[in-house]
């Protein structure tokens, strides 16, 4: 039965290649691709294992859990990637739910990321050539590492199936779906602070790694080690325990993986089977509604209309909140370059980029619209009413919240004598940006993901566009923003507390002007490109 699971899979994978030419391309060029990955992670590896297969091995253990977590995480934000052999459509067939089990679970490495996590396990365990006889532990481990990676990923899915049936739960893991990819960045710094104290411990006072990668070396070992007594990491770190010759911990790590992966089983077993009986239906308690929510507090005119339906994007929109969860993590991403470099008034950047970040946001609404653009169009709403429908959500909504990013951040700096320039500086990058964008946004549309897609999907041929509208629109906002920003600097270098409000009282005037004229300027160019907007969103792919 688990080869004839096999045996669909291909047949159905067959199939839909012949349905398409592009489908062959794109699979042989996505399979050329993971190929060339495979290969380049086994050279490294035994390349690694010639020089030193301890730290090597703690290497592996630490791409290995990566590599887990990715087989478990990726999956919720990407649900029904992979639903060719969808548990429910053997429903009907009386299949015992173990067998069906086994052969879903074998069927899971028929996918370029299976063959490529297997590839790569299979090969990593080679690093190992200069004692051959460590090499059937790290196959072993690289077996139970690569099986934690697929019934991992089917029990989490199937676990979660009814969640992420529901749509409010799907635009909440969207959304913060982008937060461990905005954290890299601090995370990088993190980690080169713990190089810096492995480096003074081994070598006294230097912090510089050595030609030989002894620090490095250092590094790897601990944090493989850490990772090592990991659900994650166990199975990988096998080979490296049998190396030392520490028994119990080799017993330890493959008890930790072999009842990871009998949690994982019984968790998918229990949800398949409760999945199979009750199926999960679309829309869930999230479909619900009370209440015309921001359309009741909105005036019943065109202009609040747009106004209502924006402020509901920002909400209930995914791609969206995805740009607000940024917003709330900005405190986080500055704090620890603030701490290395033992200035906490770089904390007070975090004032202007919310407030770049929230006015640029509407510099391509019009193609976060899609198809629904359409009813602007077949409405007659005029430019006026659909540019001030769009400003005014972030001006209402965005103001308070640089306000209080601002008191935040002189309050963690204890720099309250600069509030003013700083005040000035936020709110005058606020309107200005807003009001380039509203130009922007009726005349460079580009493509984004759409509606009921990830945020972070990016769609094709989109690179290039995107690249050269936003390049455009940031060129304007430097330029315009200079009398401000310039004052801004002044007040902070001199602490003169009269330029301080000078440039807050400029920043004021600044957005005040650059906002009407720019949404008086989107307005005329709205009034005159509509269908031709609408045609160009409708032709995106």
């Amino acid at each position: 039965m688990v080869a004839q699971f096999l045996r669909l899979k291909l047949t159905l994978l067959a199939n839909t290649l012949r349905r398409s030419v592009w489908q062959v391309i794109g699979l042989a060029v996505a399979l050329l691709y993971a190929f060339g990955v495979v290969a380049f992670l086994v050279a490294t590896a035994i390349a690694g294992g010639g020089r030193d297969p301890v730290v090597t091995g703690h290497a592996i253990t630490i791409a290995g859990a990566l590599a887990v977590l990715a087989w478990w995480v990726v999956p919720v934000f990407a649900f029904g990637v992979d639903q060719t052999l969808d548990p429910q459509r053997f429903t009907t067939f009386a299949i015992p739910r173990r067998t069906l089990l086994a052969g879903l679970a074998v069927a899971g490495l028929v996918s370029v990321p299976g063959v490529a996590t297997a590839l790569t396990a299979a090969g990593v365990s080679f690093a190992w050539w200069r004692e051959p006889w460590l090499i059937p532990a790290a196959l072993l481990g690289s077996a139970l590492g690569v099986a934690a990676c697929i019934i991992g990923s089917r029990a989490i899915t199937t676990a979660l199936a009814p969640l992420l049936e529901s749509r409010r739960y799907r635009e909440v893991l969207a959304a913060f779906a982008i937060v461990p990819i905005v954290l890299i960045g601090p995370a990088i710094g993190w980690i080169s602070e713990e190089i810096g104290a492995v480096s003074s411990e081994t070598t006294g006072d230097s912090v510089t790694v050595t030609a030989d990668g002894s620090v490095l070396g250092a590094v790897v070992a601990r944090f493989g080690e850490l990772v090592a007594w990991t659900p994650l990491g166990a199975a990988w770190s096998l080979p490296v325990a049998v190396h030392d010759g520490a028994w119990g911990a080799v017993a330890a790590r493959l008890a930790i993986s072999l009842a990871t992966l009998a949690v994982l089983w019984l968790i998918w077993d229990r949800s398949l089977a409760k999945a199979l009986v009750t199926p999960a239906v679309g829309g869930g308690k999230g479909a619900r509604s009370k209440g015309l929510g921001w359309f009741a507090r909105f005036p019943d005119t065109p202009m609040g209309a747009v106004a209502a339906r924006c402020a509901t994007y920002w909400i209930r929109d995914p791609r969206y909140s995805a740009g607000i969860s940024i917003i709330f993590l900005m405190p986080v991403i500055l704090w620890l370059p603030a701490q290395s470099a033992e200035n906490l008034g770089i904390l007070l950047l975090a004032g202007p980029i919310v407030a770049w970040v929230l006015g640029f946001s509407v510099s391509n609404e019009i193609g976060y619209d899609y198809t629904a653009f359409a009813l602007h169009v077949a409405t007659g709403v005029d430019g006026r009413a659909d540019r001030w429908g769009r400003v005014l959500p972030v001006l209402y909504l965005g103001t308070p919240l640089v306000v209080i990013v601002v008191l935040v951040a002189a309050a963690l700096s204890g720099q309250w004598g600069v509030l003013p320039a700083v005040l000035g500086v936020c709110l005058g990058t606020l309107g200005l940006t807003l009001g380039v964008s509203s130009v922007s946004s009726a005349r460079l549309v580009y493509p984004v993901p759409k509606p009921g897609e990830s945020p972070l999907k990016s769609p094709q041929g989109a690179a290039m566009a995107t690249m050269v509208a936003q390049m455009l629109a940031m060129l304007v906002v430097a330029a315009l923003s200079v009398p401000v920003v310039g004052l801004g600097i002044w007040a902070l270098t001199s602490a003169n507390q009269l330029v301080g409000w000078i440039t807050l009282l400029v920043g004021i005037a600044e957005a005040v002007l650059f906002l009407v004229v720019g949404v008086r300027i989107g307005a005329r160019i709205y009034d005159r490109r509509g269908p031709e907007l609408l045609q160009q969103v409708q032709g995106f792919p």
